[in-house]
């Protein structure tokens, strides 16, 4: 199944890279990959440029980026933020998306989470940390 369902990311994200170079929907323009437009990561969030990201997340990224299609359901759901381990925004504000983890036989604990005003999170311990997704540096 995780085999399958690799295969299938990795198609899609050949599928929706654009020939032409258009700048992606939102993040790096060079590399059509969702990351943090803000220019400031929050306080007390580490930051990761995407160079530093597992290669499944720069799939999800990828994905964000084109605006899908996604693997999942339950991507691009409302993320709550109930542990308030980001900065506090209203309902509806952050978003979720899975990042594959190699031979986990369900979603796994990795995740890409977006805010409406640019900013993207990625959390490899299901949301018990989180680390601001940065474009360059």
């Amino acid at each position: 199944m995780a085999a399958a369902l690799l295969a299938a990311l990795t198609a899609t994200t050949a599928a929706c890279a654009d020939p032409a170079g258009a700048a992606p929907a939102r993040g790096h323009a060079g590399t059509g990959v969702a990351c943090s437009t803000a220019s400031t990561p929050p306080p007390g969030i580490p930051v990761l440029t995407v160079a530093q990201l597992p290669s499944q997340a720069l799939t999800t990224l990828r994905l964000i980026a084109a605006g899908g299609p996604y693997p999942y359901a339950q991507d691009d759901s409302v993320y709550g933020n109930y542990s308030r381990a980001l900065p506090r925004e209203r309902y509806g504000y952050y978003h979720e998306f899975t990042v594959l983890t190699p031979g986990s036989g369900t979603r796994g604990a990795r995740r890409v989470i977006t805010g409406s005003d640019g900013e993207d999170y990625y959390t490899a311990d299901h949301y018990s940390s989180f680390d601001w997704i940065a474009c360059t540096g």
